[in-house]
C-alpha cells in the first residue's frame, strides 16, 4: 500500500509538470457520473412569529392541530389562532455521500398568507426525495436576510424577501443514498458542453498518464475510463484524474442576441465571408399640439366679452429625417475584430447591429450560428 501511495504521487506531479500552461482541469470540464446531488421537499409549520402568520387559514390551522395531536391534545380548529405561525415548504439538496447524523441547510418559504418568518422556528418535519421516502429531519430557528414592516393606515415598508428564510445546518440527515461508484470497474465522465474534441482529447490525456485504452470517448459528452475496484484505490485514482489539464476544442462558431435588451455575444471563431453592408436609419417626429379656435365674440357685461363657440384644434407636425447610409466592405475571412471595427466605425447601435447580423446570415456571408433569445 505504501509503495501504490508513492505511485499516486508520482503519476500527479507528472501529470502537473507535463500539463499545457492554458489548459483546464478535468475537474471543471466533467463532472462523475452518479454522482450528484439529490433535492430534498418537505411540508412543515413555522411557529413564534410576532403575529406575521397566515391568520386563520384552513391548512395551517389543520397543520395546527395536527401537531398538537400528536402530543395527546386534543383541540378544535375554532380554538386555534394563527397569527403567530405559517405554513412553508422547505427545500434542500442532499449532496453525494452524504451520511447519516451529517447536516445539511435547508430553505424555508411561506405558501400562505404569513408577511414575514422573522423569529420563526420550524417544528420537526420530514424531507423526502422523489421515490418518497425520508432522508433528513429539518429543525431549527429560522435566519431571515428581509424586513416587512406595515402601519396602521395600511402603508407598508419591504427590504428583500422576509418570507424566505435558511436554516444553516436545520437537517438532520437520515438515509444515505444510494450509488454505483464504488461498485464498477469504471467512472463516466461526463462533459459540461459536449463536444467531439474536447472527448477525443480527454481520453489522450487519459492514456498518455495511465496507458493505453485506458479512456474511450463513447460520444461527445460521455468518456468511459477503466478504474480499480478497490475502494480506496478508486478514491485515489479519481483524485489524480480530476487534477489533469486537458485542452478543450474549440467552441463552434456562434452570435447570440438578446432582442429585449440589445445585448450582443460574439465568439472568436466568426467569421465573413466577401460582402458589401450598406445601414442607414430612418428617424420619424410627430409633434402633437392644440390650438384654440377663437369663434364668435359676444358681449357679457360691461366692457367684458367671451368667444362663443371656442374649441381646440389639433395640430399634427410629421417630419422624417433619414440619415446618409454608410457602406463597409467585409474581405474574404474577416475575424471578430474587424467585423465589430467595421460596424463600430459607421456607429451602428445595438438594433442596427442585429439587423446588419441577420441581412448577412440571409445573404450566406456569416459562417456562424446565429442565435436570438
Amino acid at each position: 500500500m505504501q509503495i501504490l501511495k508513492y505511485f499516486w504521487a508520482l503519476i500527479s506531479l507528472i501529470s502537473i509538470l507535463s500539463s499545457p500552461v492554458l489548459a483546464d482541469r478535468l475537474k471543471d470540464l466533467t463532472s462523475l457520473a452518479g454522482v450528484r446531488s439529490n433535492q430534498l421537499v418537505g411540508y412543515g409549520v413555522v411557529v413564534g412569529l410576532a403575529g406575521t402568520g397566515d391568520g386563520n387559514t384552513g391548512i395551517t390551522l389543520q397543520s395546527m392541530q395536527s401537531l398538537v395531536s400528536r402530543f395527546g391534545v386534543t383541540s378544535e380548529v375554532e380554538g386555534l389562532n394563527g397569527d403567530n405561525a405559517a405554513a412553508v415548504m422547505i427545500t434542500a439538496d442532499l449532496p453525494p455521500f452524504t451520511k447519516p447524523g451529517q447536516a445539511i441547510d435547508v430553505t424555508v418559504s411561506t405558501i400562505g398568507g404569513a408577511e414575514s418568518l422573522k423569529g420563526g422556528t420550524l417544528l420537526m418535519a420530514p424531507l423526502l426525495g422523489a421515490d418518497g421516502e425520508t432522508y433528513a429531519i429539518a429543525q431549527g430557528n429560522i435566519v431571515v436576510g428581509g424586513l416587512g414592516v406595515t402601519g396602521a393606515d395600511n402603508s407598508s415598508l419591504t427590504v428583500n424577501i422576509p418570507t424566505v428564510g435558511r436554516i444553516p445546518r436545520g437537517a438532520s440527515v437520515e438515509r444515505i443514498v444510494p450509488t454505483e461508484f464504488l461498485n464498477t470497474d469504471f467512472v463516466i465522465l461526463n462533459l459540461h458542453r459536449g463536444d467531439f474534441s474536447t472527448a477525443n482529447n480527454v481520453a489522450q490525456v487519459i492514456n498518455d498518464n495511465f496507458g493505453a485504452d485506458t479512456a474511450i470517448p463513447l460520444d461527445t459528452n460521455s468518456i468511459r475510463v477503466r478504474a480499480p475496484n478497490d475502494p480506496a484505490q478508486k478514491v485515489s485514482f479519481v483524485s489524480v484524474l480530476e487534477n489533469l489539464e486537458v485542452d478543450r476544442g474549440a467552441p463552434p462558431a456562434k452570435i447570440i442576441v438578446n432582442s429585449r435588451t440589445g445585448t450582443l455575444v460574439i465568439s472568436g471563431n466568426v467569421k465573413v465571408t466577401p460582402a458589401a453592408v450598406s445601414h442607414g436609419t430612418l428617424s420619424v417626429r410627430v409633434n402633437e399640439d392644440q390650438n384654440i379656435d377663437g369663434g364668435d365674440a359676444i358681449a357679457i357685461g360691461e366692457g367684458a366679452q367671451a368667444n362663443a363657440g371656442a374649441a381646440a384644434v389639433p395640430d399634427t407636425q410629421i417630419t422624417v429625417e433619414e440619415d446618409v447610409a454608410k457602406a463597409f466592405l467585409f474581405d474574404a475571412g474577416v475575424s471578430l475584430s474587424d467585423l465589430v471595427d467595421a460596424i463600430n466605425a459607421v456607429g451602428a447601435t445595438p438594433s442596427d447591429l442585429v439587423a446588419i447580423l441577420e441581412a448577412l446570415r440571409e445573404a450566406g456571408a456569416l459562417n456562424a450560428e446565429l442565435i436570438v433569445i
